[in-house]
């Protein structure tokens, strides 16, 4: 029994290829169906935290770049411009359901110290306790690259925001259904996993795989964001976010995706 009716707090994680067409312009028909969704669900006493990517996919379709750029200097810059433009279309689409958000920007500086974290925890209770919806994103206009030990990608973020925000459930929506015995955009006899007891070495080795060109990794950071959240006592739910509709579906406890169970604290 998944039970995921059951959960109140939940952090849901939107990944570029889910926001954004490949140009890395907006998808302005899904978009605008997920923030409908969210606000419904919302609506009916959800505590909602989101972890939103797209900021630099969204600069560089703003400025015309082909795809996501390589030099630091320049991905931070492209960061500054998407970041805006992405809050300002949240605001906009949530407004139109009476629903407030919020902006809370994170490096990993700030997770690393323990009174900042106090910090984030606090602003997230208190956003919540007055019915807003706070949409995180690293900052990447600040924060450098994976080799300067940033964070450098949403999905071990989103475990991370999970974790301090003491949520109920991790809900990842990517560009594919689930977890697969193979990579099912290669191999068309890869059979989707729907329930993960346990992160195996033979799962992490079936989760290998990059992300698009847009985005920024594939599964083996959300293998990666599972170890945080279960470790942390929550499950984590990996789904295909091309059909917002489905998000109805999944809290009614439909078998969707592939759910990575939580460890159970000891006392």
């Amino acid at each position: 029994m998944r039970n995921i009716s059951e959960k109140k707090r939940v952090v849901i994680k939107l990944g570029t290829s889910t926001l954004a067409h490949k140009t890395g312009k907006l998808n302005i028909r899904r978009m605008t169906n997920l923030v409908r969704v969210i606000s419904d669900l919302h609506n009916a006493g959800r505590e909602i935290i989101m972890v939103s990517s797209g900021a630099v996919g969204l600069g560089a379709g703003k400025l015309g770049l082909p795809e996501k750029p390589k030099q630091t200097n320049i991905k931070q810059a492209v960061a500054a411009i998407g970041q805006c433009e992405l809050m300002h279309v949240y605001d906009d689409m949530f407004a139109k359901y009476s629903v407030t958000v919020a902006q809370i920007l994170l490096t990993k500086a700030i997770i690393d110290n323990q009174s900042h974290c106090a910090n984030f925890k606090t602003a997230v209770e208190t956003l919540v306790g007055m019915g807003v919806i706070p949409i995180v994103n690293e900052n990447d206009t600040i924060a450098i690259d994976e080799l300067e030990l940033e964070i450098g990608e949403n999905d071990s973020l989103s475990a991370l925001v999970a974790e301090l925000s003491g949520a109920d459930l991790l809900l990842i929506l990517s560009d594919i259904d689930g977890l697969y015995t193979d990579d099912p955009r290669t191999n068309p006899d890869a059979e989707p996993i729907h329930v993960v007891e346990e992160i195996t070495p033979e799962i992490e080795r079936v989760a290998g795989g990059a992300g698009t060109s847009l985005g920024t990794g594939g599964m083996s950071t959300k293998i990666n964001a599972a170890k945080i959240a279960t470790e942390a006592g929550i499950d984590m739910v990996i789904m295909n976010g091309k059909d917002p509709e489905k998000l109805y579906d999944l809290f009614e406890d439909a078998e969707i995706g592939t759910i990575f169970k939580a460890k159970k604290l000891s006392n």
